[in-house]
């Protein structure tokens, strides 16, 4: 199973740094961007923690003071590939 979170943390601006290194310390946290305590992040499933753990969990890092959740993915990787559904064609016309 593949899951990955999208996340927007906003932190303190003066404990962004030390922030950034905790959650890039976790192992499936990934820092993407960061701006003036606002901080793009990505959590992934590991074998020991979900996702949904590893955020609940900066929540606690000192310093942070909001996590949203802005993107989820998952899907069953063991799952066979599948055709793509067909596009369908509109029964009307349509007119400017």
């Amino acid at each position: 199973m593949l899951n990955i979170c999208g996340c927007l943390v906003h932190a303190m601006p003066d404990q962004a740094d030390s922030v950034i290194a905790a959650i890039a310390a976790t192992q499936g946290g990934e820092v993407h961007a960061h701006d003036n305590g606002r901080i793009v992040v990505t959590v992934e499933d590991t074998p020991a923690r979900s996702a949904s753990e590893q955020i609940m969990a900066m929540h606690q890092i000192p310093g942070v003071l909001t996590v949203t959740l802005t993107y989820h993915h998952f899907e069953d990787l063991d799952e066979p590939d599948r055709p793509l559904a067909q596009p369908t064609k509109l029964n009307r016309e349509i007119r400017p």
